[in-house]
């Protein structure tokens, strides 16, 4: 879930953003928690909806690259050094966890690719904003969060393959192509219209993040209505599979913020970037790629990263001051 950004230097005052951005981060995973219970409950109510998780994705997207500004591009010439480590650290440690939980787990094929891939996706969409109530730095949450997703589509592919072709076969060619269109493509879509008709978005930003996360709850919901029958015997071992991926990435994130000397508040900005991931593109790929139940990761992904990062920024923020 994308919002509304505030300049980072009005962070630490600005009441309305903060009062906003914890709104966001608790409603949104009830929202995603409530669809998964509606998939969960009523699966056939959503028969057929598969084929539109792409687009649901695309709308999600598109709404990411409208609360685009230049300033993010800005941000990455000036602290080249910052975003670099952020962007090797997300796309190192995320899915080299994903990986070894797989195998400490001994997780089935399905949900092995499914909890990789999930590693293999880019920053979340939420992440600026859990940074942002952490108190960390805003301008380098939404620096990496900006390059890791523009890259996903030469990225993401070859890093599934080689931790996941072990489980499955993937066709990487056939990934990127899927992330161009679904990613990249509408990302640069929306960016082009912030800057063609910036004074008629300004408008719209608010409602921005709350049709990301009504669109982000109706692709877990299709996720887990497709996979219904397997999750009872699966569902808990998925979800310790998610704490460990999501509890891993965010301290290995700070810690690599920490020894890369960075300060306080970057570090903190890298365990949101490194620890949250962008699960609504996990779920549509594992879908597209594999299967419902190797999607399953993902939609468990989406709930609990939110829980965990909304809790863990609370805890830093009290710390901070």
């Amino acid at each position: 879930m994308r919002t509304e950004r505030p300049e980072p230097e009005h962070l630490s005052n600005d009441a309305d953003g903060d009062r906003s951005a914890r709104r966001a981060v608790t409603v949104f995973p009830v929202l995603v928690l409530l669809a998964g219970a509606l998939g969960l409950l009523f699966p056939g109510g959503f028969t057929g909806w598969s084929e539109s998780v792409p687009y649901l994705l695309g709308v999600v997207m598109f709404c990411m690259g409208i609360t685009m500004t230049p300033e993010d591009f800005r941000g990455v010439v000036k602290r080249p050094w910052a975003v670099a480590l952020g962007l090797v650290a997300h796309y190192v440690i995320m899915p080299g966890l994903g990986w070894a939980v797989a195998h400490l787990l001994d997780l089935p094929p399905q949900l092995a690719a499914g909890v990789i891939l999930v590693g293999c996706a880019p920053s979340g969409t939420a992440s600026n904003v859990v940074t942002y109530l952490a108190r960390g730095d805003v301008a380098l949450s939404v620096s990496v969060a900006t390059v890791s997703t523009l890259v996903a589509p030469l990225v993401a592919p070859p890093l599934t393959l080689l931790l996941a072709g072990e489980y499955l076969p993937v066709d990487a060619g056939s990934m990127v192509t899927d992330i161009l269109k679904t990613v990249l493509l509408p990302v640069l879509a929306g960016l082009a219209v912030r800057l063609l008709a910036g004074r008629h978005v300004e408008r719209a930003l608010p409602a921005l993040p709350w049709l990301s996360a009504v669109t982000i709850s109706v692709i877990v919901a299709v996720v887990v209505a497709g996979s219904a029958d397997a999750i009872k015997s699966a569902a808990a071992m998925v979800f310790l599979a998610v704490v460990l991926h999501n509890g891993l990435g965010l301290a290995l994130g700070y810690g690599a913020g920490r020894l890369g000397r960075l300060g306080e508040p970057a570090s903190r900005a890298m365990a949101f970037e490194v620890g949250m991931q962008n699960s609504g593109l996990a779920a549509s790929l594992a879908t597209a790629h594999f299967s419902p139940l190797a999607a399953l990761p993902a939609a468990v992904f989406s709930v609990w990263h939110n829980v965990s990062g909304a809790v863990t920024a609370a805890w830093l923020s009290r710390r901070g001051r």
